[in-house]
C-alpha cells in the first residue's frame, strides 16, 4: 500500500510502498476515503523537519539533553544510533480521516466489514490503509458524507474546547484564532445557541468566519477592538474566551484576559505560551484558565488508547471517542456544515504539493484534503527493499525478523555481520512503516505484513523475535515448529504454561535441536569474562544492585499484561548471577516495598544456588538517576570483583586492586548476537544453554509467587 512520509534529517517528503499494518487486539483496519492536513501541527512538523541541524537543535532542547545523556550512560556510538534512527526513518503525517472498514481484529464486536468510519489519532494517517483502536474509531451513516468526516479528529479537539468552556443558551464566547480548530469552535458554539465572536490576524478567515461561523468577526489589529467587543456584549464582556491560535506570542492569552467578563473562563486549546500578565485583567476579574487536552478523556491513556477500555459515562460523560461521535452526529444531522472549510483536494501522490503550500502560503487555504483512489487494488505481502544484504547465494544464517522496535534497531540489527555468510532477508512489524524503515535502513531484502513470508519461507533458517513481551510466546513457538533458530529478546514467555510448552516443543526435537536463546546480554560483556575467571571455582556470595528508575504507573513497562518490570528486566539480574555462579537456582525468597502504587519496583530477592552459592538482588526505582544504574559485586575465595555500570570493573585479590576502564558502556549485546550466528554457522552449542534460560525465567515467576506468599519458594525444574 502506499503511504505519505517525511524524513526528519532533512523533510523529505515521498509517497512509499509499504506492507499493510497488522490487525492487532482491539484494532480496525480501514481503508481511507479521505484524510484531513492539519495545518498547524502537521505544517509545525514539516516546517521542523526542513530547518537544519542546528535549528532541529534549538527547537527541541529536552531531545538534545536526552542525548547527551545517551553520550553519558551508553557512548558515543550508542547515541549516534539513536538519532540517525530517528532522522533517517520515513516517518508517518496524519491524524485525521474516513473511509470504510476491510477487516476486524477477532476480539472486536463493534465493527464490520463494510462499515463506514472515520477514525482519529497518530496511526489514523495519511495512508491507503490504516489500523485504528476501536476507541478512536466511529462508526457513520451509510451516507455520511466522508470529505466531511474525514475533520474527525480536528473537529474532537474543538469540541472539548467547547466542552471545557461550559458555556449555556445565550451567553457569549470569543474564539482566538480562526483557523481549522477556530472555525470548528466557533460552528459548535452557534449550533448550541452561543454567541460568536471570532478574532484572527488574517483578513481573508476573518471575513470566511463572518460568513459562515461569526456573529461578530474582527481583524486583531482593527481600531477600538476592545470597545467593539464590549459594546456587542452589552458592557459585560464575554462569557468565556476560546483560545485556539498557534504562536509564541502572549498577546492571545492577555487579549483574552482583556475581553473577559468578571470571573470569566479562559480556555487554551491551541498552542500558546501559557504565561501571562497577571493584572489588571486575571488577578481583578478572577478569571479561570482552563488548558483542554486534545481529543478528552482517554488522551494520553494507554489503557483507553491502546487496550480500548472505555470510561462509564455516568462518571466520565465525554471521552475521546463519545467526543467524535458527537461531532459526526451534528454532521450527520446538519446541525453544522464544514464543507465550506475544505479549499484544496489532492490525491496522494501529489500531497507533498500540500506541504509546500502551506509553508509558502503561494495561495489561500483552510482545509486540504488527500483523496485515495479506494477501488484500485492495494500492494500486500512482500514489498522489495531498496539496498539488498550481500552474501552467497546460500548464506549459512539467512535471518527473518519478527517485530524490530528501538531495542531491535539499536542493538541487535547493528551488530549483525554483515559478510558472505549472513543475509538480512525479510522483516515484518506491527506497523508498515516501520518494517519498511527497517528493510531499506540495514539491506533486507524484503518487508511483509505475512508471517508466512517469514516462518514458511524455507530460505530463512535463522528467525529474531522482537515484539511486544505479550506475543513473544507464541512467536518462539511458532518458530521452533517451523525448524527455525530462534533469538527472542527478553523475556522468553510471560507465564508457566507459555515456558512448559515452549520446553515441550524444545524437547521434541529427535536430533539436535534448533539453537534457542534469550537476549540475556549483559553475560557477555567483556568485564563478566574477565569477573568470572577471577573467582575460580568455589561458591560466590554474589550482589547486584541497580537503581533503575521510576516510570510512571501507566507506562507499557508498568503493564502486568506485558509482565511488568519484573518478568521483563528483572530476568536480566537473574541469568547475570546464574552465569556468575556456574550453576541453577534452587531457590528464591523476595520483598517489596509498599507503594501507593502497588507496583512491585522497589525490590529485593535472594537466591540460592545449588552449589552453595548465594546471590541478593536490590531492584530500586526510588533512587536517584544520577547514581550509577548496575553496580555488581562478587565474593569468592578471597577475591572481591566490582563491576560499575559496564564501565568500569575491579578485581580485588592478594591485597591488589586491579582497575580497568572501558571508553563506553558495553552490556554484550553485539557479542551475544555474534555468538548466536557463530553457533549456527559452525554447529556448536547455543551460548547460553536451553537450562539456564528456561530456569532465570522459571525464578521471575517464583519472584512474584514468593511476594505474593511471603514465603520462600523451592524451584523445582
Amino acid at each position: 500500500m502506499e503511504q505519505l512520509t517525511q524524513k526528519l534529517k532533512d523533510g523529505e517528503m515521498q509517497v512509499i510502498d509499504v506492507p499493510l499494518p497488522l490487525v492487532s487486539a482491539g484494532m480496525v483496519l480501514v481503508r481511507n476515503h479521505y484524510s484531513l492536513i492539519s495545518a498547524g501541527t502537521e505544517g509545525s512538523t514539516v516546517k521542523a523537519a526542513r530547518a537544519g541541524l542546528l535549528n532541529k537543535a534549538k527547537e527541541r532542547p529536552q531531545q538534545v539533553k536526552q542525548v547527551i545523556d545517551v553520550i553519558k550512560s551508553q557512548g558515543l556510538t550508542q547515541a549516534y544510533r539513536a538519532v540517525m534512527k530517528k532522522l533517517e526513518a520515513y516517518s508517518p503525517l496524519g491524524y485525521s480521516c474516513a473511509g470504510e472498514v476491510i477487516a476486524v481484529a477477532a476480539d472486536v464486536a463493534e465493527f464490520s466489514v463494510g462499515d463506514l468510519v472515520a477514525c482519529g489519532g497518530l496511526t489514523a494517517s495519511h495512508t491507503e490503509v490504516v489500523s485504528v483502536p476501536v476507541n478512536l474509531c466511529v462508526r457513520l451513516p451509510r451516507d455520511a458524507d466522508l470529505k466531511q468526516a474525514a475533520y474527525n479528529t480536528l473537529g474532537a479537539i474543538a469540541l472539548q474546547g467547547v466542552r471545557q468552556a461550559d458555556l449555556r443558551l445565550g451567553e457569549c464566547c470569543a474564539v482566538i484564532g480562526l483557523g481549522l480548530l477556530g472555525q470548528l469552535a466557533a460552528l459548535m458554539l452557534r449550533a448550541s445557541g452561543v454567541k460568536v465572536i471570532g478574532i484572527d490576524i488574517d483578513s481573508r478567515i476573518v471575513e470566511i468566519a463572518a460568513l459562515h461561523c461569526a456573529d461578530l468577526s474582527l481583524h486583531r489589529g482593527c481600531p477600538g477592538i476592545e470597545d467593539r467587543i464590549m459594546t456587542f456584549t452589552d458592557g459585560l464582556g464575554c462569557d468565556a474566551v476560546v483560545i485556539t491560535a498557534a504562536t509564541n506570542s502572549l498577546d492571545p492569552i492577555n487579549f483574552a484576559g482583556a475581553v473577559a467578563r468578571k470571573r470569566g473562563t479562559v480556555v487554551i486549546v491551541g498552542s500558546v505560551p501559557a504565561g501571562f500578565d497577571r493584572d489588571p485583567h486575571f488577578y481583578r476579574k478572577e478569571l479561570q484558565i482552563k488548558m483542554s487536552c486534545s481529543y478528552g478523556p482517554g488522551r494520553y491513556d494507554p489503557a483507553y488508547e491502546e487496550k480500548g477500555l472505555d470510561y462509564p459515562p455516568a462518571y466520565v460523560r465525554w471521552t475521546e471517542k463519545r467526543n467524535m461521535k458527537a461531532f459526526q452526529d451534528l454532521l450527520s444531522r446538519k446541525k453544522i456544515d464544514v464543507s465550506y472549510l475544505t479549499t484544496h483536494v489532492l490525491p496522494l501522490e501529489k500531497a507533498p504539493e500540500a506541504y509546500d503550500l502551506l509553508l509558502s502560503h503561494a495561495e489561500p487555504f483552510i482545509g486540504i484534503l488527500i483523496e485515495y483512489d479506494h477501488h484500485k487494488p492495494f500492494n500486500s505481502g512482500r514489498i522489495p527493499a531498496k539496498s539488498v544484504s550481500g552474501g552467497a547465494e546460500t548464506p549459512a544464517v539467512a535471518i527473518g525478523f519478527i517485530g524490530a522496535g528501538s531495542y531491535a534497531m539499536s542493538h541487535l540489527l547493528p551488530n549483525i555481520p554483515h559478510d558472505g555468510r549472513v543475509k538480512l532477508k525479510g522483516v515484518i512489524t506491527a506497523g508498515g512503516t516501520t518494517a519498511r524503515n527497517v528493510a531499506d535502513r540495514f539491506g533486507f531484502e524484503f518487508c511483509t505484513d505475512r508471517i508466512s513470508d517469514i516462518l514458511d519461507n524455507d530460505e530463512i533458517n535463522t528467525v529474531f523475535i522482537a515484539t511486544r513481551h505479550d506475543v513473544h510466546a507464541k512467536m518462539v513457538i511458532e518458530a521452533l515448529r517451523a525448524g527455525k533458530h530462534v533469538f527472542v529478546e527478553k523475556p522468553l514467555c510471560l507465564n508457566e504454561s507459555q515456558l512448559f510448552e515452549i520446553k515441550n516443543v524444545y524437547q521434541s526435537f529427535q536430533d539436535v535441536p534448533p539453537r534457542l536463546i534469550a537476549g540475556f546480554n549483559r553475560r557477555f560483556s567483556p568485564s563478566s569474562a574477565e569477573i568470572k575467571g577471577s573467582i575460580g571455582g568455589g561458591p560466590a556470595a554474589m550482589l547486584y544492585r541497580i537503581n533503575s528508575g521510576a516510570v510512571p504507573a501507566d507506562s507499557w513497562i508498568q503493564d502486568p499484561d506485558m509482565g511488568g518490570r519484573i518478568i521483563g528486566e528483572v530476568c536480566h539480574f537473574i541469568d547475570y548471577l546464574t552465569y556468575i555462579s556456574g550453576s541453577l537456582p534452587v531457590s528464591v525468597y523476595a520483598c517489596a516495598m509498599a507503594k501507593p502504587d502497588h507496583l512491585h519496583d522497589v525490590l529485593t530477592l535472594s537466591l540460592n544456588y545449588a552449589n552453595g552459592s548465594i546471590g541478593t538482588i536490590s531492584y530500586f526505582a526510588n533512587g536517584d538517576r544520577s547514581v550509577s544504574k548496575e553496580r555488581i559485586e562478587i565474593f569468592s575465595s578471597g577475591c572481591t570483583s566490582v563491576i560499575d555500570d559496564f564501565k568500569t570493573f575491579t578485581i580485588h585479590a592478594g591485597g591488589k586492586k586491579s582497575v580497568k576502564k572501558l571508553l563506553s558502556q558495553d552490556k554484550g549485546q553485539k557479542h551475544l548476537v555474534h555468538r548466536f550466528i557463530q553457533s549456527i554457522r559452525d554447529g556448536s552449542p547455543a551460548p547460553i544453554p536451553f537450562a539456564e534460560i528456561y530456569h532465570t525465567t522459571l525464578v521471575t515467576f517464583k519472584v512474584i509467587e514468593s511476594l505474593r506468599s511471603g514465603a520462600c519458594i523451592r524451584i523445582n525444574p
